[in-house]
């Protein structure tokens, strides 16, 4: 159960539950994790907002699911491992391309470099090096792609550290960090 109060969508009122609604507007289903952000309107409404501008940005779905499970997997965090699996499938992602991504193999010279920068980026808390952004740009990334590896890492984290400290409850079918092929 989770450490946090879960917002029933069905009672919810004010912004709380036009949030709520939105979610389940777009998902069909309104996840915990969201559940328990909606104890703080401000709180869901950020996240929202931070991963819908992020989802019309440069880098393609398949890319993002693949930093969201290498980020989830650094930080232990079985939520998005479990949440990311799903959805990487629902955008295409093989079963050992989940994998893989986990252990930070894009199954492509160009995927894999981004990869690599964004566990630079998770190792080093953004204090990465000239040869790293070096490397990511000669794999073929613009400064604004770049940018936005970037700020993946940092939106996975926020949901990591967010489901961790609150202990959400997996409404996904589960995947731990510990099995890893």
């Amino acid at each position: 159960m989770s450490r946090l109060k879960t917002i029933d969508p069905s009672v919810a009122t004010g912004k709380a539950k036009e949030l709520l609604d939105a979610v389940k507007g777009k998902l069909g289903i309104v996840p915990n994790m969201t559940k328990v952000m909606a104890t703080s309107p401000v709180v869901l409404e950020s996240y929202l907002g931070f991963s819908g501008a992020l989802a019309a940005g440069l880098l393609d779905a398949k890319t993002r699911e693949k930093l969201a499970l290498l980020t989830a997997q650094e930080n232990a965090c079985d939520y998005c491992l479990s949440a990311h699996t799903a959805i990487g499938k629902l955008v295409g992602l093989k079963d050992e391309e989940i994998v893989a991504s986990r252990h930070g193999d894009g199954n492509n010279p160009k995927t894999t470099a981004a990869l690599a920068f964004a566990k630079h980026v998770l190792d080093t808390k953004g204090q990465i090096s000239e040869a790293e952004l070096t490397e990511v740009r000669h794999a073929g990334f613009s400064d604004g792609e770049i940018a936005e590896i970037i700020a993946h890492v940092a939106l996975n984290v926020f949901t990591n550290y967010f489901n961790i400290a609150a202990d959400v409850d997996i409404d996904f079918p589960k995947v731990s960090h510990s099995e890893v092929a």
